[in-house]
């Protein structure tokens, strides 16, 4: 069975083929192969290692919390990473963190395991 891509945009695995295009019922974003090709972008841990989806890494600094009295400790083990490669604010890697939940880091503040 051929797999098809998930949808650049939101990440929804649920997409779909229309003739030349993949469409995602999800956002409505509409992509052909081609431009998957062209918007590859290579995310990198603080060693330089390219990071892949659901790979395991560590945070390799203490990191403050908004919100928050408490701070992610070095050495956190952060399990199963989404990447986000066109996060406009520079936080390219979603996840959940023990303790936190849900969060949004920095590539430069990890390394993969």
């Amino acid at each position: 069975m051929n797999q098809l891509p998930k949808c650049p945009q939101c990440g929804s695995e649920y997409t779909y083929e229309d003739g030349i295009l993949f469409v995602c019922p999800e956002c409505a974003h509409e992509w052909t192969a081609e431009s998957m090709q062209e918007t590859i972008v290579e995310i990198k841990d603080a060693n330089g290692n390219v990071l892949q989806e659901g790979d395991n890494v560590s945070v390799i600094k203490d990191l403050k919390v908004k919100g928050s009295s408490s701070s992610i400790k070095s050495g956190t083990k952060v399990k199963n990473i989404r990447l986000v490669p066109d996060s406009s604010d520079g936080h390219n890697i979603d996840c959940k963190i023990d303790g936190f939940g849900a969060m949004k880091l920095k590539s430069e503040f990890v390394k993969r395991l």
